[in-house]
């Protein structure tokens, strides 16, 4: 067994989204973003689905060019090689589901991306 705290050490990046593995398993990784109110990620996209979830706050979750409010407590899924954005309406923290296969240095990446 192995666990992990969403809320556990949690520490806001003042320039930009902190990125942080919580758990990786046999077949997934658990990942938490936590962005400030204003931060973005920039459009971008995975080869692999991955699960998000609002734990925290509200987040303008663009998917192909449309954006939606995602807020505390709302889950969505993305198939593979979907583009999507993100800008934190408050500051939020969020749980990304990856697939084994995908990297979490890829979500930093995404995250190191200036507006």
């Amino acid at each position: 067994m192995k666990t992990a705290s969403i809320l556990k050490d949690l520490d806001f990046n003042e320039n930009k989204p902190a990125v942080q593995v919580l758990l990786e398993t046999d077949s997934s990784k658990e990942i938490r973003i936590a962005i400030k109110k204003g931060q973005v990620m920039k459009e971008h996209k995975t080869p692999y689905p991955i699960v998000v979830e609002i734990f925290e706050g509200s987040v303008n979750f663009g998917v192909n060019g449309e954006s939606m409010l995602v807020r505390k407590g709302d889950l969505l899924s993305l198939e593979g090689n979907i583009p999507h954005d993100l800008r934190a309406e408050e500051d939020s923290v969020i749980r990304l589901t990856l697939t084994k296969a995908d990297s979490a240095e890829r979500v930093k990446g995404v995250a190191d991306q200036k507006e």
